[in-house]
């Protein structure tokens, strides 16, 4: 990958986005990963004021320093950055606590609902500032596996790298001066408190996920590894069982002469 001409590309598609929405800059959230840190960088390579969001909800110590970390290194290199923390564990206590009184539900409503509290926070903002929502996520969790929560770190104005892969959006942080050990941290969403990471959740790296996404040759079955087989069958699972988040819902039409 040419990591000059796709950073330049990005960031300039960033800039006519804005200008296009009529709108004075972008609002990112901060995880520590690199996928955020990866877009923050883009956005802050534009003129426009870019807005970085840290918003811990029972967050694990480590992930929370590389955000603080990555912020630091945002704010010293570029002079239209800007910052603030939102603390969501208080909040999210209290409207879990109602939330499971009236319904008792799993840790998955957990994680989500964290996800969908911290979109909120992000809309705030945006809708305050005039801003855009600037999605982070990659081509593999986005376009391959449904690897995001519907309404939550889905729900965005824009989404810059949703073309890359994993590795393509490791390669470009590093190339844009990202603090290596946020290129390197193993991949997490930061919603569940056991720690568990994304390939703890999906069953598959995300290299093996790459490859899936790009297998495209029957002739070549007879000669997969029993483990290739077995990626190929998660990513199958993974990418129809979350259609419903990668589609538009779907719509009953009413044909017109039933009107």
């Amino acid at each position: 990958m040419n990591c000059n001409n796709v950073s330049q590309k990005i960031s300039n598609w960033l800039t006519e986005k804005a200008k296009d929405a009529s709108v004075n800059g972008f609002v990112v959230g901060i995880s520590g990963g690199v996928d955020s840190a990866l877009v923050s960088t883009l956005c802050a390579m534009t003129p426009l004021p870019v807005f970085v969001i840290s918003m811990p909800i029972m967050q694990n110590k480590a992930e929370l320093k590389r955000a603080k970390k990555h912020i630091a290194w945002l704010k010293a290199s570029f002079p239209n950055v800007f910052d603030t923390d939102l603390n969501l564990t208080t909040p999210f206590k209290s409207f879990k606590k109602i939330l499971f009184n009236a319904v008792p539900s799993g840790d998955l409503a957990d994680a989500n609902l964290r996800s969908r509290m911290r979109m909120s926070a992000l809309y705030w903002i945006a809708n305050t500032w005039n801003l855009l929502v600037v999605g982070t996520g990659n081509k593999v969790e986005d376009g391959g596996v449904g690897f995001f929560t519907k309404y939550g770190d889905g729900g965005v104005d824009i989404s810059p790298v949703g073309d890359l892969v994993k590795s393509e959006v490791r390669e470009l942080a590093a190339y844009l001066g990202v603090i290596p050990e946020i290129v390197t941290a193993k991949p997490t969403d930061g919603l569940w408190d056991d720690g568990r990471t994304d390939e703890d959740q999906l069953g598959a790296t995300y290299d093996e996920l790459e490859w899936a996404m790009s297998y495209k040759d029957p002739d070549y079955d007879q000669f997969l590894t029993d483990r290739q087989k077995e990626v190929l069958r998660i990513y199958s699972n993974w990418h129809s069982k979350t259609a419903h988040k990668m589609n538009m819902p779907p719509i009953c039409r009413i044909l017109q002469k039933d009107k």
